[in-house]
């Protein structure tokens, strides 16, 4: 008997011939190799005998599920319908990604559906597209930066606090923050975060968890950024323990970085295989909550999402002690994500790709670009855009674009025009690349108020 373990081993223990013996092998040579063959065997006994035991097991969970209650494949077409859905500011969305939602609406899971006003064509579901399902998950109605997430904290300085620290803010910027593919800080930190069970129940995510915490407090690529500015307070709510005023502050957006592209490419794959549909939308491939799959991408989702969240706490935190001040509060909110709510009276999976809550009461901050202000807002819990607003101004140029009509010497003047020192950064993501955010803020009066605005001062990005 060989060291490795082959399809004939398990047929001889009994296993049926069919695609079980491929998942068991496929997750045994990729997360467990290093396993002596006998224990692999003995425990393999076991599933045979009580598959139930073993429908929450990250190696043998989705075996056990093929023994007692297959997965069924089928092709699936499109319905020759569309769910109700809304479009907020349609005159300002290309017909690119109306169309995308519009095939959304057809999948046999969609139950409703809603644009945003920054909306613009993406890959799946459109950027700024808000999709409910029934009992179904779309990874890439997700997204691949899972949860990536806007957080804004504001000190109990006044705005002038920022005056003739230009060198000092700048060097906190450059020395604390790092960004895109390479960049770790020198110390790490821990975080309770990888205590959580799902790093060792799930085997993909055990094989991310060193990665992540290597990449703990660092920020993406693109147009991810860690910026210090001023916000004026218009509204403050009491819990604040703030007056109306200007307050320095601090605002970052980022995601789930390595981790959340890995389980984004890792299950869009599964889906793709386990949900044939037509060519054009095979990229919205669903997996049924009811599957092993679907229940360990939520798993993994949520730990992506809440890992998005760790980041941003860990950015702050390290800034807010190079300063040497207390944040008194931070308000932050999420897009990129799919979250358990009712609509029209039925628990639906409603997936926000680049569009936000804003249900009844919930904060948020939508953010311009690097010259353009952002705002704080409160949700008005509108129905028909399944309580959810805009996640920033959405892009006008896509970065191929960017790159063929602006210079760098344009965005400089651009900054300057604006008062705002830009570290890093590149021509995709000029201030001229977004629509107008005072615009996008006016076609969703309906759905957030304004309690606050935030303008950028120092601003530092990826390379």
């Amino acid at each position: 008997m060989g060291n490795k373990l082959t399809g004939r081993d398990l047929i001889k223990l009994g296993f049926p011939k069919n695609n079980s013996i491929n998942i068991a092998l496929g997750q045994i040579s990729r997360y467990r190799k290093r396993e002596k063959k006998d224990s692999i065997i003995n425990e393999a006994k076991d599933v045979l005998l009580h598959p139930e035991n073993y429908k929450n097991n990250g190696t043998w969970g989705k075996v056990a599920e093929g023994l007692v209650n297959p997965v069924q494949i089928r092709m699936h077409q499109l319905q020759t319908t569309r769910a109700p859905f809304s479009i907020f500011g349609e005159n300002e969305i290309d017909e690119q990604a109306k169309f995308q939602l519009y095939d959304a609406l057809k999948l046999p899971i969609s139950v409703a559906g809603a644009l945003m006003p920054d909306a613009h064509s993406g890959y799946g579901l459109p950027i700024g597209g808000v999709l409910a399902t029934d009992n179904a998950v779309i990874p890439y109605g997700v997204g691949v930066d899972i949860g990536c997430r806007m957080s804004l904290s504001i000190f109990d300085l006044p705005a002038s606090f920022i005056k003739g620290k230009d060198h000092q803010l700048q060097a906190i910027l450059k020395e604390h923050t790092k960004f895109g593919m390479n960049e770790t800080h020198f110390i790490k930190a821990d975080h309770e975060i990888f205590s959580r069970s799902e790093f060792q129940d799930i085997p993909l995510l055990k094989s991310l968890q060193t990665k992540a915490y290597k990449q703990l407090g660092t920020s993406g690529g693109g147009n991810h950024f860690v910026e210090f500015g001023i916000v004026q307070l218009d509204a403050p709510l009491p819990e604040w323990k703030l007056e109306a005023g200007s307050y320095f502050c601090v605002l970052s957006h980022s995601g789930s970085r390595g981790m959340g592209a890995n389980i984004a490419k890792h299950y869009t794959y599964l889906a793709t295989k386990q949900c044939p549909l037509p060519k054009n939308v095979q990229h919205l491939a669903w997996l049924d909550l009811n599957t092993h799959d679907g229940q360990e991408y939520w798993l993994a989702m949520n730990l992506a999402g809440d890992y998005a969240k760790a980041c941003h706490d860990n950015i702050h935190k390290r800034i807010a002690k190079a300063i040497g001040k207390r944040i008194v509060v931070t308000i932050e909110n999420h897009h990129n994500f799919a979250w358990k709510e009712m609509v029209n009276g039925k628990e639906c999976i409603v997936h926000r790709k680049g569009a936000t809550p804003a249900h009844e009461g919930t904060l948020g901050i939508i953010p311009g670009s690097m010259t353009a202000p952002g705002f704080i807002v409160m949700g008005k819990g509108n129905s028909e855009a399944l309580n959810s607003a805009s996640h920033g101004a959405g892009r006008l140029f896509s970065r191929a674009k960017c790159k063929a009509n602006f210079t760098p010497s344009q965005i400089k003047k651009v900054l300057a025009d604006n008062e705002v020192q830009l570290i890093g950064g590149n021509v995709d993501e000029a201030p001229m690349a977004y629509k107008d955010i005072n615009k996008v803020m006016a076609l969703q009066t309906e759905l957030v108020t304004v309690l606050g605005t935030f303008t950028p001062k120092i601003v530092r990005m990826d390379k």
